[in-house]
């Protein structure tokens, strides 16, 4: 697989479809992940009255939870977990290690958050993560080492569907980031030490290998690469079309 770096492209399709890949300067939208974010603050481990945890749910003493927050039957939540106000964890959602979710996400059935690693794993608000998706876990790397710390920040509005998987990072000095309003669609990886941009589209099965950067605006499709495809064609055959007349 070849690594493309373009500026703008586009390509009309049969059915009058435009597909346009633009480049959004880095330093606007994953610096402000790792620097400006102001996260939010839960000051008391006792549940709010208007929680709703099913008598099913473990949930750790030390966890702190926020207001409004509906956590359903066989949810596990860890003794380092704090969660912001208005999430809803569905039946059979988890969340390990040291995490922190923010305001109004959602965990729909099967989704497995964090793991319990040196590290942390750090989810802002507006957040969706889909059915069965695993995000934060041990990154697939020959390189890291137990006992190391690996993070994962991930920023607002981002739309992780069903049976994705992002990994932390594969060292300490590093971290896996993504930024604001992606919608990554079903059975896509995000391998360790990633940087993703804001305001990204990963069709189905999209795979990113590790330290992989895409900045902001991007779209991964079948469409993009097939139009990719027929430009790399034509720009091979046109000069010996041309030697030809």
């Amino acid at each position: 697989m070849f690594m493309f770096m373009f500026s703008q492209f586009s390509k009309s399709l049969s059915n009058g479809v435009r597909t346009r890949l633009t480049f959004q300067p880095l330093t606007t939208t994953l610096t402000q992940i790792l620097l400006n974010k102001k996260h939010f603050s839960i000051t008391s481990t006792e549940c709010a009255p208007s929680c709703s945890i099913h008598p099913s749910a473990i949930v750790h003493p030390s966890a702190l939870i926020g207001q409004d927050v509906s956590i359903g039957p066989f949810c596990t939540v860890g003794s380092n977990v704090k969660i912001g106000d208005g999430c809803q964890l569905y039946p059979g959602s988890h969340i390990f290690g040291d995490t922190e979710l923010g305001h109004r996400c959602i965990l729909m059935t099967g989704a497995v958050v964090g793991e319990d690693l040196p590290g942390s794993t750090i989810i802002g608000c507006n957040n969706a993560i889909g059915h069965h998706a695993v995000v934060g876990a041990r990154c697939q790397d020959l390189k890291y080492k137990a006992g190391d710390e690996c993070f994962l920040n991930i920023g607002d509005s981002n739309d992780i569907r069903e049976f994705t998987s992002i990994h932390r990072s594969s060292k300490s000095s590093d971290r896996t980031v993504i930024g604001d309003n992606n919608l990554v669609m079903g059975s896509s990886h995000i391998a360790h030490d990633c940087k993703v941009g804001s305001n990204n589209i990963f069709a189905n099965s999209t795979l990113l290998a590790g330290h992989v950067v895409v900045e902001g605006l991007l779209l991964f499709t079948n469409f993009a690469i097939l139009d990719l495809l027929r430009l790399l064609v034509a720009v091979q055959w046109l000069p010996k079309m041309f030697q030809n007349t």
